[in-house]
């Protein structure tokens, strides 16, 4: 049940999309080319001979950036951008404008998938993110399986942007503080119209899967990069919150050039080139994904074996609509294998009650400092109709909570496989 209290007017994210205005297809080039001033970038595209919209195109995310590079690799065409609610916030009318569709992360939205096949028969290009959030440590984040579907459902040419030096450049865990990275964008037809029609949902799986590989820590170190900013280690410890000498979680941070357990002491310095050297003893993961991978799995055993339990106190805002947060006050929420999220408290003396099943949440959106609430790490448990901010009282939890959910979601769509095959 959602909090009764008067809520800023509700958001109608099943609007359909505009097709976008020529003029608007020009201002936005212009806009993104200036936003690329100062910048060394390279647009290569791959497979591209020939081919007109419509088509889709999937674009890893990273940063803000993407969508600036995604502009000028398709001008002059026309676009239809998928955004989260989120970026409507206090700019619904322009979002509308430049023919966006807004969608709700991590929820069913069957408007979405109408709206995507309707802007496909107008001839024009579907833009959208699949991976739906910033890559946290430059790596391939979870596809869902609903994209192959889609692929197969519209029966139109797949194109793949792939970013390269985004993450570096911004990386999600420290977004604020810039580095010299030079940019480089692969744009690449992926899947014919003959292709999408004729291969099994299986073989258009691999072909994406397969375009969607990337690492940014390979490429810096491939492409022989130095990052010399003596702040390019600080907020590694957000997505790198497990200490691998002594186990302990959420007590690792960073300052400058060095990540470090303030429970062990153990200290690792983050190189000009990308990679990790301890200080003392064995370097456990010079590769940073590496180290991401590692804690995965450690929560995929947490949650395998039973054990994984999320409890905590947290500060609950909504938004409901698009022109600000609702601050509900203090609530409580669990998660776990069994009954997914629930979000309790009370507002205006009455009670509310959220929960989201495994099955209703394949991923968890997370926030690094999240600047338009406060500029601490959050969580957002969302809902068809609203998105409720968590800010956690335990400390460098969200990324934990991030892998929990996916793997949770993971093994709910197994169980519900074994039973389906039983039967």
């Amino acid at each position: 049940m959602n909090p009764k209290y008067k809520r800023k007017k509700f958001y109608d994210s099943t609007k359909m999309p505009i097709r976008q205005p020529l003029f608007i297809v020009g201002l936005i080039w212009v806009l993104s080319k200036c936003a690329l001033i100062g910048k060394k970038y390279k647009i290569e595209k791959i497979n591209m001979e020939g081919l007109k919209p419509p088509y889709l195109l999937l674009s890893n995310h990273m940063s803000f950036m993407d969508f600036e590079l995604c502009a000028l690799a398709t001008w002059p065409h026309r676009v239809n951008n998928v955004v989260n609610i989120d970026g409507y916030q206090l700019r619904p009318w322009l979002m509308e404008l430049i023919g966006a569709k807004c969608t709700r992360k991590f929820t069913t939205d069957l408007s979405l998938i109408k709206a995507i096949g309707r802007c496909l028969k107008k001839g024009d290009i579907l833009c959208m993110y699949p991976e739906a959030r910033y890559s946290p440590c430059g790596t391939t984040s979870y596809l869902p399986d609903s994209l192959y579907k889609l692929i197969r459902m519209n029966k139109v040419p797949v194109v793949v942007a792939i970013h390269r030096g985004n993450h570096l450049t911004a990386p999600f865990w420290n977004f604020r503080k810039k580095r010299r990275v030079p940019l480089h964008m692969t744009f690449t037809q992926v899947l014919t119209k003959e292709e999408v029609n004729t291969f099994t949902e299986e073989q258009i799986r691999e072909r994406i899967q397969q375009a969607f590989a990337y690492d940014e820590y390979k490429y810096q170190l491939e492409n022989q990069i130095q990052i010399t900013e003596t702040y390019r280690a600080e907020g590694l410890h957000r997505i790198l919150y497990q200490c691998p000498n002594c186990m302990t979680e959420s007590k690792m941070d960073s300052k400058g050039e060095e990540l470090f357990c303030t429970e062990c002491g153990k200290r690792w310095r983050l190189n000009e080139n990308g990679t990790l050297s301890a200080l003392s003893d064995e370097t456990e993961f010079s590769h940073i994904p590496d180290w991401f991978a590692w804690e995965r799995e450690q929560v995929r055993k947490q949650v395998a074996s039973g054990i994984y339990r999320y409890e905590d106190e947290v500060d609950v805002y909504s938004m409901p609509g698009v022109y600000g947060f609702k601050h509900l006050g203090k609530g409580t929420i669990t998660h776990d294998t069994e009954q997914g999220y629930i979000l309790e408290g009370y507002y205006n003396g009455s009670p509310y009650r959220i929960q989201r099943t495994p099955m209703q949440m394949n991923g968890l959106h997370v926030e690094y400092l999240h600047h338009r609430i406060k500029p601490l790490d959050c969580f957002d448990v969302v809902t068809e109709k609203d998105c409720f901010y968590c800010y956690p009282t335990q400390e460098n939890i969200i990324t934990k909570l991030a892998f929990a959910t996916e793997e949770i979601y993971q093994m709910a769509v197994n169980k519900k496989k074994k039973g389906t095959q039983k039967e």
